[in-house]
């Protein structure tokens, strides 16, 4: 069987999206809609500038790659034509209470709602769960990641991708952040509370771009997640990983680095031995983008469990809130 698949939006990171259906096998791309016809016909595929011409089509999936402000809109709209799937792009919806009542009508659809972060499904993190799962760094109690994408400095930071960066007034927790506050959930289990301390290092950012956070997961684990975008980090593409992990347990440690290998040193040793070779993959974030597509294909082909359904991603909007209470509260709060 073939799903046909229907994107709407052609802004800057709609090309991850598209081309990663257009080199997956069990799909068709059948459309591609954007308010500026031209951004649509960039790619071999039927354009159209509206998003009923796009459902006419009758896709199966439809992935939505739209700014927050249109997303609730575009997903009523498509959920009166009943596709088997809707993927919609992070920050999802404007407000917790925007997110909770689409979430809900999707549910009452019938329709599989899906957020697309996609950083859980970065190769590197798949590696990474798999190894703690295997038990080779023993009982995980502590883990760091240092964001450091070297994109942030100067009056023309971001301009040249993604120019709306400049004037968020919540940048780095929510536009960044989250994918982070995922990728814990997804590696650790559920956070139990926060810590936050952030601020602005680059003054032509609206909002905050460095800082700290802590989570304390089940277990005893204490993650730290440690963001500066003015700074840097080794790696030939600084936007591949976008910084270096350490997950430290009983009988080792594991190491993340730029180049996407994955190292463990066991506990007491000098030597650390490669896992995971350097990732090859010379677009987006080790082809993240198309593993959370087919991941979404094989589920509903297979019957398969989704992950990151809307309602489960309304955990990651609430712990983004409490965040920057506790920044701005300074203390330690509850999610």
């Amino acid at each position: 069987m073939t799903l046909r698949i229907a994107c709407l939006g052609a802004g800057y990171f709609s090309q991850f999206h598209i081309g990663g259906w257009q080199r997956m096998e069990g799909v068709t791309l059948v459309g591609v809609a954007d308010r500026s016809l031209e951004k649509a016909q960039a790619y071999d595929a039927p354009a159209f500038d509206n998003i009923d011409a796009l459902l006419a089509t009758g896709p199966d999936i439809l992935d939505i790659i739209l700014p927050p402000v249109a997303q609730a809109e575009a997903i009523r709209t498509a959920l009166d034509q009943s596709p088997r799937a809707i993927i919609c792009q992070k920050p999802f919806c404007t407000s917790l209470q925007e997110a909770q009542e689409i979430t809900q009508l999707a549910e009452d659809a019938g329709v599989p709602l899906i957020v697309h972060e996609n950083f859980r499904f970065q190769p590197w993190y798949r590696k990474i769960k798999k190894a703690l799962e295997a038990g080779r760094i023993g009982t995980t109690l502590q883990a760091s990641f240092r964001l450091r994408p070297g994109d942030g400095q100067g009056p023309d930071a971001y301009l040249s991708r993604q120019p709306y960066f400049q004037q968020m007034e919540r940048f780095l927790i929510h536009e960044t952040g989250v994918h982070w506050v995922d990728t814990f959930r997804y590696l650790f289990g559920e956070p139990s509370h926060v810590y936050a301390d952030l601020r602005r290092v680059n003054p032509v950012i609206a909002g905050e771009d460095a800082g700290y956070v802590t989570f304390d997961h089940p277990g005893g684990v204490r993650a730290l997640f440690d963001a500066n975008r003015s700074l840097d980090h080794a790696a030939d593409n600084t936007r591949r990983t976008m910084g270096e992990a350490l997950i430290e347990g009983t009988d080792g440690t594991l190491s993340l680095f730029g180049d996407g290998s994955i190292w463990v040193r066991p506990f007491g040793a000098l030597e650390a031995e490669q896992i995971a070779p350097p990732d090859q993959h010379e677009g987006f974030g080790g082809d993240c983008t198309k593993a959370l597509q087919e991941h979404v294909v094989s589920a509903l082909l297979n019957g398969s469990a989704l992950e990151n359904e809307a309602r489960d991603y309304l955990r990651v909007i609430e712990i983004e809130h409490a965040i920057y209470r506790s920044a701005e509260e300074g203390r330690k709060l509850a999610v």
